[in-house]
């Protein structure tokens, strides 16, 4: 491990000095955490085995030798290697949820997970009636868990392409004691479900556009491409979900896509589609919601 410099003693200090470290080597952030303090005192009080919840008691405790090495590491590795802070301690939140995550899977960031929270109310009347939810492109699983919790009467079954994505899922269902609610199933979308229908389907596809792959700082680089790269426009897959979706609704369901900031795009590629937008705490226009009236007969979308 890396020696800490003599002058850092406290747990402020060493915040002070990761802060001030990200900064300079112009850090990106946004897979967790949202700036340079934020990352620095998750990764202080996660290396340290302290509450993530509670540094104030802690900033003036005198940190040990071993423990002035280990803080000093994990700095040093998220400056020099730029590798996401999730993926340094293999966890990741989304609200009080816990994950386990490492390079197999994109770190879950997701609005949906915020529309999941208010159970999809009013567009889902009544959350114990939703029987059969689906998560397209599970990655981590983190949706489909989000999913069995707020529809308690749910069947959820979660598809991903990547056999090493589901096996990440997998991990995150066990912890969860979910594997009697959460199916897993490998496959491209809609075609391994049989023609099952689904009250609820929610998808956070790959919707980066060609040109911001392009962009992509480091950060980002070191997660799975299959699972950030939507061509072109960022809509190929979004396009094969909506051809399809209708066929794999009950009569009354609901289809939840995440965007990110493609908007305009979506709009523009389908401008006869009556997207409801849904506003979360983290967007206002990063999610739409389309109900199977709103799907049927538009199979030409493609």
């Amino acid at each position: 491990m890396p020696a800490a410099p003599a002058e850092l003693v406290t747990v402020r200090d060493f915040l002070r000095h990761a802060v001030s470290r990200f900064g300079a080597a112009g850090l990106a952030f946004g897979q967790g955490t949202q700036d340079a303090y934020d990352e620095a005192a998750y990764l202080v009080l996660h290396t340290l085995h302290l509450p993530l919840d509670r540094l104030e008691p802690f900033l003036d405790a005198r940190l040990t030798a071993p423990e002035r090495a280990a803080v000093e590491a994990v700095i040093a590795r998220r400056v020099d290697e730029r590798i996401p802070a999730a993926y340094l301690t293999h966890e990741a939140w989304l609200g009080e949820f816990r994950f386990y995550v490492d390079p197999r899977v994109i770190v879950p960031r997701s609005f949906i997970a915020e529309a999941l929270a208010e159970r999809l109310s009013p567009w889902i009347g009544d959350p114990d009636r939703v029987v059969r939810a689906l998560d397209l492109c599970t990655g981590s699983g983190c949706l489909a868990i989000l999913l069995a919790h707020h529809f308690p009467n749910a069947a959820v079954d979660a598809v991903d392409l990547s056999a090493d994505a589901l096996a990440v899922a997998a991990r995150n269902v066990a912890d969860y004691r979910l594997e009697e609610r959460v199916r897993l199933v490998q496959g491209d979308l809609f075609a391994p479900l049989a023609g099952r229908r689904y009250d609820l389907v929610v998808c956070n596809p790959p919707y980066v556009t060609a040109e911001a792959m392009r962009e992509l700082p480091p950060e980002h680089r070191h997660e799975p491409v299959l699972a950030l790269a939507g061509g072109p426009d960022g809509m190929d897959v979004v396009r094969r979900i909506l051809a399809s979706a209708a066929r794999q609704l009950d009569s009354h369901g609901v289809l939840v896509v995440e965007v990110g900031h493609n908007r305009d795009i979506v709009e523009r590629v389908f401008p006869t589609l009556p997207f409801t937008w849904l506003s979360t705490p983290g967007s206002a226009d990063g999610v739409f919601l389309l109900t199977r009236e709103d799907l049927a007969g538009r199979d030409n979308l493609v």
